[in-house]
């Protein structure tokens, strides 16, 4: 929906709104935001609203750390949990007090690439984001533990999916804030789910997925419940991905089809998805930023280790849905929802466009399950494995000009720095799996 400033004004008024909080997204994914009064909502809508950028994660240095506000009036939504001195949200782009966008800004590296998609005549990608998230019991003090809300399958109905109320809260919250969900259901994993909202354009739907998890984390803790987007809380189950349908648009006309072609494919779509398959390794550490995201990525778990594309087979990285027409798409299914949405989206764009341009050259699909192919026919196959860890995946990101153009030269070297930081932290700790294999063995 668009809002103009008198929308905004018009309803903050009607609807009791106090307070505003004007939401940006720093470099690991992480939700910011600054708090105003409604009092401040003028000074706002004009784009005068100033932070303190070095206090945020991969922003600037203290020396010139005043950094402006500029909210997205689209994006105005009244929090439907508080009901009195209601709360508003506006999500903004970042600019620095010259007028300029500020390089940093997750939500602009995105409309960057937009903008590079459209100068070769896209006028939209499509993104259909998969967030799966765990629920597990919060303690007397209000803090996370490991126990599981419930003992539930794939599709499983309550007594054994005992998150369903839960669930059943944060899809009306959610339809009341704007989104059309399509789908509601349990997860493979115990205490594991997935809400699944209509495609939107990248932009917007990056702003969902940053809406979807606040919205999730604050029902589950009504619940008494804690929501976690981690992709791996658990060892020997399914952990969380967010798989990402996405396809390229001229007006109307959705370029990834072709009614002739056997699989309903064009010749752009599989040249996208070749750029893809070609930078994968470079992306995951975008797509896949963290530690804990590649115990996700290990065999035996439905999630994808291998680059590879299919039309009937759910082992390979990108998979081709059945779906053809208008809703022809491909689905990449190695993300996970650790993944800072903006980021991830322009890393994907990128890698696809450069496909395009370069009309790289689509692998033969794998229709095998990949899984249980051994090393040697894999290799056979081209099918090359994925980073098996986050310092894997940093190495190949900075030997690719596709990847660190996307991100550009200020959130490169930054989140390489926060990255590498993170890595060295793991490396040097001792973790309880040494002291159970080692301190009586030796």
């Amino acid at each position: 929906m668009s809002y103009t400033k008198e929308d905004i004004k018009r309803i903050a008024e009607e609807q009791n709104v106090r307070f505003i909080r004007l939401q940006f997204t720093d470099l690991l994914g992480t939700i910011k935001n600054v708090e105003i009064p409604v009092s401040q909502l003028d000074k706002a809508l004009d784009n005068k609203m100033m932070f303190d950028g070095s206090s945020i994660e991969g922003y600037v240095r203290i020396e010139e750390s005043d950094m402006y506000l500029y909210p997205d009036l689209d994006t105005w939504v009244v929090f439907p949990w508080v009901a009195q001195d209601r709360v508003a949200r506006l999500i903004c782009d970042i600019y620095m007090p010259d007028g300029t966008p500020f390089a940093g800004d997750p939500r602009g590296i995105l409309k960057r690439a937009l903008q590079e998609a459209e100068e070769m005549g896209f006028t939209a990608m499509n993104v259909g984001p998969e967030p799966e998230f765990f629920l597990f019991k919060t303690d007397e003090r209000g803090e996370p533990t490991t126990e599981l809300n419930d003992q539930g399958g794939y599709f499983d109905l309550a007594p054994m999916d005992m998150g369903e109320n839960c669930r059943r809260e944060i899809v009306l919250t959610l339809e009341e804030m704007g989104f059309e969900i399509e789908a509601s259901h349990h997860e493979v994993a115990p205490g594991q789910h997935e809400i699944d909202f209509k495609y939107a354009d990248a932009i917007k739907a990056a702003d969902q997925i940053q809406t979807f998890k606040l919205v999730v984390k604050t029902i589950a803790r009504q619940h008494g419940l804690h929501a976690t987007f981690m992709p791996k809380p658990l060892f020997g189950v399914n952990g969380s991905g967010m798989h990402c349908h996405q396809s390229l648009f001229q007006g109307s006309t959705n370029v990834f089809y072709e009614e002739k072609d056997r699989l309903g494919l064009s010749q752009t779509a599989r040249y996208y998805m070749a750029g893809i398959l070609e930078h994968a390794r470079a992306m995951a550490a975008i797509t896949n930023p963290t530690i804990n995201s590649y115990k996700r990525m290990v065999p035996g778990y439905e999630a994808p280790c291998y680059v590879a594309w299919s039309a009937s087979n759910r082992s390979p990285m990108i998979r081709i849905p059945a779906s053809r027409g208008l809703s022809t798409r491909i689905e990449v299914r190695n993300p996970d929802p650790a993944a800072n949405p903006y980021l991830a989206l322009a890393v994907m764009l990128k890698a696809g466009l450069d496909g395009i341009k370069n009309k790289t050259a689509l692998p033969a699909p794998v229709d095998r399950n990949i899984y249980i192919m051994t090393e040697e026919e894999r290799l056979e196959s081209g099918v090359p494995s994925l980073p098996s860890d986050l310092k894997e995946a940093l190495d190949e990101m900075l030997r690719s000009d596709v990847i660190c153009d996307a991100l550009g030269e200020h959130a490169l070297a930054h989140f390489y720095e926060l990255k590498e930081i993170e890595w060295d932290m793991y490396k040097t700790q001792v973790h309880q799996w040494e002291r159970d294999q080692y301190l009586t063995l030796y």
